[in-house]
């Protein structure tokens, strides 16, 4: 008789039922989920909408893309670029200590490692647009509560990366340092920074692209870039307006992308 078509001996069928209930309780998850939804209520008027935003996104208003005044597509997608660029510039380097704080093999005391890690938990925790609608109401509605924003949560994440980039080093190169008679400065200096830049620079570049997505946004909340005129566009309904906006967040998301990838590929 085959193996494989041998009856499971009962202890081994009575370890399986930790694997059922974790299965029925996704399903019961799943059917909780869709009976918590409200009712699919569709306009009368919802193709008529649809139809004026799909003609305003296939026929861009191309006058607003410059007008030389600084409220048209090309000031305003600089600007947002501006917040994602000073803002992940701010973070990479305000992160480097954070890192070093949370990194695993760098303290004696497991509690110091934790502390850092729970810190950079608690900063990404909150999303760019929250920390956008507090820091508007420190700062006021502009592109610098954009700034801080992305500066803040961008803190979190590049520093986590970084922390486990720290963690993963040959200590081989630090070794040798200390052995030639180096502090423990040198060894940070001549050994761990040199390892590390590569991965700090590629790090740094992802989460850029990430941060244009988030400047993107935030004008939508007062914090300036290219949310501001979509925000105020999509509410008076000039869907043209809103269709070359679209485009010109496209193009601009695109092209950093593509110049961030083929950055981080050369540095890999």
């Amino acid at each position: 008789m085959d193996a494989t078509n041998k009856k499971l001996p009962p202890r081994e069928r009575k370890n399986e039922w930790p694997k059922y209930l974790a299965w029925a309780f996704v399903a019961a998850l799943i059917i909780w989920a869709f009976v918590g939804m409200p009712a699919f209520a569709i306009k009368p008027n919802a193709g008529q909408i649809g139809g004026s935003i799909m003609s305003g996104i296939f026929h861009p208003d191309w006058a607003y893309v410059y007008r030389g005044d600084g409220e048209d597509l090309v000031s305003t997608l600089l600007q947002t670029i501006a917040i994602a660029f000073i803002g992940t510039f701010i973070s990479a380097i305000v992160s480097l200590p954070f890192a070093f704080w949370a990194a695993n093999t760098k303290h004696e005391f497991w509690l110091v490692t934790r502390s850092g890690k729970f810190l950079l938990t608690a900063i990404r925790t909150f999303p760019e647009i929250v920390l956008a609608l507090m820091f508007i109401k420190a700062v006021g509605p502009s592109a610098f509560a954009g700034v801080l924003a992305v500066g803040f949560h961008s803190v979190g994440m590049l520093a986590k990366l970084f922390s486990e980039a720290i963690e993963n080093l040959d200590n081989g190169a630090g070794e040798s340092v200390t052995s030639a008679g180096g502090t423990r400065m040198d060894v940070t200096m001549l050994a761990t920074i040199p390892q590390l830049l590569p991965e700090l620079i590629s790090n740094t570049l992802y989460r850029f692209e990430l941060a244009i997505r988030s400047a993107s946004i935030l004008g939508i909340v007062g914090a300036g870039g290219i949310g501001t005129p979509l925000i105020f566009a999509i509410s008076a309904r000039a869907w043209s307006r809103v269709g070359i906006i679209l485009l010109g967040i496209v193009i601009m998301v695109t092209l950093v992308d593509f110049i961030s990838g083929s950055i981080r590929k050369k540095l890999i």
